[in-house]
């Protein structure tokens, strides 16, 4: 006989959120459990629970699915898996940049007068994870948390020149929405553009994002070499007009050659 099927009512879409939410919050216990103990077996999962021994091996199975559990065969041992470095690992990364990137961030800003920013990679977008404003800076607007284009900001260009070539042509191809009359929104004109960026080390945008605002930003990278991030700087254009960015230019790059070095990059 098959398993009685939740009517879909709202009460039962009701039930099955809370069984979802309860399934979830099982499969973190799994993992804070068997970060306690080291390794454990189905019947100590089930233990450290209170459920049902297949109720465990289900959680354990699903676990081990998605990389974040692994077993010992042998005696049948769970232990956490290669999965949960990674996203560690990635959790880690934005946080350091964060915290290291508080000074330097601060320090850019006193430096140029204007608005600086570091930036992390998000999908397809740029997300400004630290902001600090110089003191001729003269807009109150915060970028914290916000998704900010890739082809349109100097942040997002500066990852984007980096990306491996496949996932940087996927973006390229998917549409490129225009913000104001200075946007690349062409892939041929855009992707000169992305050469030239890696070629000089440093990507500006001239009016792209917001008519009257330029902006500057260079990759920061991470004790392995691999991009982890960007810092940059903007400002209104009459005061960072076109001519000047190469100069400002300069300070942008110091700053990312110190918050790599803070990130264990040797160069």
């Amino acid at each position: 006989m098959g398993e009685v099927q939740e009517p879909d009512t709202a009460v039962g879409r009701r039930r099955g959120g809370a069984g979802a939410l309860r399934s979830v919050d099982r499969a973190v216990s799994v993992l804070e459990a068997l970060a306690r103990l080291g390794e454990a077996g189905v019947t100590e999962i089930a233990d450290e629970l209170g459920v049902h021994k297949s109720t465990a091996f289900r959680l354990l199975g699903a676990l081990e699915n998605r990389g974040l559990v692994g077993q010992e065969k042998e005696r049948g041992k769970y232990f956490l898996g290669a999965g949960m470095l990674r996203l560690a690992g990635a959790a880690a990364v934005r946080l350091d940049i964060s915290q290291e990137g508080v000074p330097v961030c601060r320090a850019l800003a006193d430096l140029t007068g204007e608005t600086a920013n570091v930036a992390v990679l998000d999908g397809d977008a740029a997300v400004n994870i630290m902001q600090a404003r110089g003191a001729a800076a003269v807009t109150a607007f915060n970028w914290l948390g916000r998704r900010a284009p890739l082809h349109a900001t100097a942040s997002g260009k500066a990852l984007l020149a980096h990306l491996p070539d496949e996932r940087r042509e996927a973006l390229l191809t998917q549409g490129l929405a225009r913000f104001t009359a200075h946007t690349l929104t062409d892939p041929a004109v855009l992707r000169a553009e992305l050469a030239r960026v890696v070629e000089r080390g440093y990507a500006q945008t001239a009016e792209e994002l917001e008519d009257g605002l330029n902006a500057l930003g260079v990759v920061v990278r991470g004790h392995d070499g691999a991009v982890i991030g960007a810092i940059g700087v903007s400002g209104p254009a009459y005061r960072m007009p076109r001519e000047s960015l190469p100069e400002v230019a300069e300070r942008v790059l110091a700053a990312a050659r110190d918050l790599s070095r803070r990130m264990g990059h040797p160069g």
